[in-house]
């Protein structure tokens, strides 16, 4: 309890001094749920993924290993970035700036690779709602062989018990484009609030079953994390096995992945997996899984993603537009100039350049006031 009270930094004002004292008081009763949790943690850091149960991913029978170049390329820090010239190398720049690791790859070959705060090429990280991007994936592949007839299907045609009977009208596409309407609080900061009880909950299938449609479905945008644990509880039903399984079947051990993955899930009492946030991986891995988008869905000779839905997830069909403003489709950014990227609550990127064939991932501790996508287009010109 003193490491609870030290995260908060309480003072010893009176007035915050019996909030905690209140907090104190109600642990027992509160460790019992996602509350407990939360109050305990308080918001996502780095070390969730140990914290949480997981289920473990096997990684590939045989590795897929990138390049090295002879001569390593830093690329050099874009001035805007470089206020009264702070910073001497790109190096110290992103150390500076809570990152853990961070790859450059262009044409199979790494052409820079930096690791902070003791990782290297085989820690665990978490990617956070990077995780979004592969449930995509997944639903692609699931559709692809005819698990889900049709992405217009309504959600109610795999999944029942919804306490809403509005859910009928959210079809498999209003989940994929963030269009599903379902009323959801995407913040992290209220204990109480949808996002908390999603990441810190011991019950999935329960919040999931008592969310209610506030919109009417297709008709506006809304970032929402329910979206994507909808659509994983449908391949899971869809398949007929766990969600973790199939996901290992037939992505993560296909695309040459040196180690195994990790994904959280609820609780050991109901194993739902936090399909929303929580994979976590090595950096060189997820970078894999650009190098996949970027070959159209292909890996080495084999069909993993279907091409047409890789080609759907890469361009723009609507006005669906996120935080920062950029286009979203089927849980990827997409930028008019051909970019895609995935994106996680601290700052974790996949970004994939097609036009130069060049893959970036950046995982860390914090976004820490980087607009790292914008970073990551500055510094593609040097290559």
């Amino acid at each position: 309890m003193l490491i609870f009270a030290k995260r908060l930094d309480y003072r010893m004002d009176p007035r915050r001094l019996a909030k905690l004292l209140i907090m104190i008081s109600l642990f027992p009763l509160l460790s019992a749920c996602h509350a407990g949790r939360y109050i305990s943690w308080n918001t996502a850091d780095i070390r969730d993924h140990q914290r949480f149960p997981f289920y473990t991913i096997n990684k590939a029978g045989h590795a897929f290993h990138f390049d090295k170049p002879v001569t390593e390329q830093e690329p050099q820090l874009p001035p805007a970035f470089n206020v009264k010239g702070k910073y001497g190398s790109f190096g110290s720049f992103i150390a500076a700036h809570h990152t853990l690791a961070f790859l450059i790859i262009r044409n199979d070959t790494i052409l820079y690779e930096r690791y902070f705060g003791g990782t290297d090429t085989s820690t665990i990280l978490p990617g956070f709602s990077v995780a979004k991007s592969f449930v995509s994936a997944l639903t692609g592949i699931a559709v692809g062989e005819g698990l889900i007839r049709d992405v217009n299907q309504p959600v109610t045609d795999y999944l029942d018990g919804f306490r809403d009977p509005a859910i009928r009208n959210v079809s498999i596409n209003n989940l994929l484009n963030m269009r599903s309407g379902i009323r959801f609080s995407e913040t992290y900061y209220n204990p109480f609030g949808h996002a908390a009880r999603f990441y810190y909950g011991r019950n999935l299938k329960r919040y999931v079953m008592n969310l209610r449609v506030k919109d009417r479905p297709g008709e506006t945008y809304h970032y929402n994390s329910a979206n994507s644990q909808i659509l994983a509880m449908i391949i899971e039903r869809a398949g007929g096995k766990k969600f973790t399984e199939y996901f290992e079947e037939k992505i993560w051990s296909r695309i040459g992945t040196e180690y195994g993955a990790t994904w959280n899930y609820d609780s050991e009492k109901y194993g739902m997996v936090k399909a929303f946030c929580c994979l976590n991986a090595t950096a060189r891995d997820f970078a894999k899984f650009g190098r996949l988008y970027l070959h159209g869905g292909n890996w080495e000779g084999e069909r993993i993603i279907p091409a047409e839905w890789v080609a759907h997830s890469m361009d723009i069909h609507n006005d669906s537009r996120d935080s920062q403003d950029y286009p979203y489709t089927y849980y990827w950014r997409v930028l008019e100039n051909g970019d895609i990227f995935a994106k996680g609550i601290l700052g974790q990127y996949i970004y994939i350049i097609p036009s130069k064939n060049i893959i970036i991932v950046r995982l860390g501790k914090k976004y820490a006031g980087i607009h790292w996508s914008a970073l990551f287009r500055e510094i593609a010109r040097q290559y």
